[in-house]
């Protein structure tokens, strides 16, 4: 076999097993927008206790016009502006209790990252000084 070949056939070989986990991507960026208005919707009706079926198509109608939103490549001000926009329609939507609970529910509060050894990513507790003692 002449060099050339072989070397192409490697060539072929490695870069053909590297390629497609290049393509992957995560599932959460292959949905649909519809399908991300049915989970979010489901989630809030499920974190709330939501029961009304009326309620529940106008949340979802809600979630699916900002899901599609989403989608056009908003700037980081107008992806601010919608998820304030989300928040205003929230609070129209829910009743004052629901509304609460939503606001307040910890799984709304950002994760905090942790770092490899398991505690806070800024480290141990600050070094602090002893007090200097006179010696003689």
């Amino acid at each position: 076999m002449n060099k050339r070949v072989l070397l192409l056939l490697l060539l072929i070989a490695f870069f053909g097993g590297v390629m497609p986990a290049q393509d992957a991507v995560p599932a959460r960026l292959q949905r649909t927008p519809e399908e991300e208005a049915v989970k979010q919707t489901e989630r809030l009706v499920r974190e709330l206790g939501i029961q009304d079926s009326v309620r529940i198509d106008t949340l979802y109608k809600m979630h699916l016009k900002f899901a599609r939103l989403r989608r056009t490549g908003l700037s980081r001000a107008q992806e601010f502006a919608r998820m304030n926009s989300i928040v205003e329609e929230l609070k129209k939507l829910l009743t004052p209790e629901e509304f609460d609970r939503f606001m307040n529910h910890p799984a709304e509060q950002p994760r905090r990252p942790r770092g490899a050894n398991g505690l806070s990513p800024n480290g141990p507790a600050p070094h602090r000084p002893q007090p200097q003692t006179e010696s003689r």
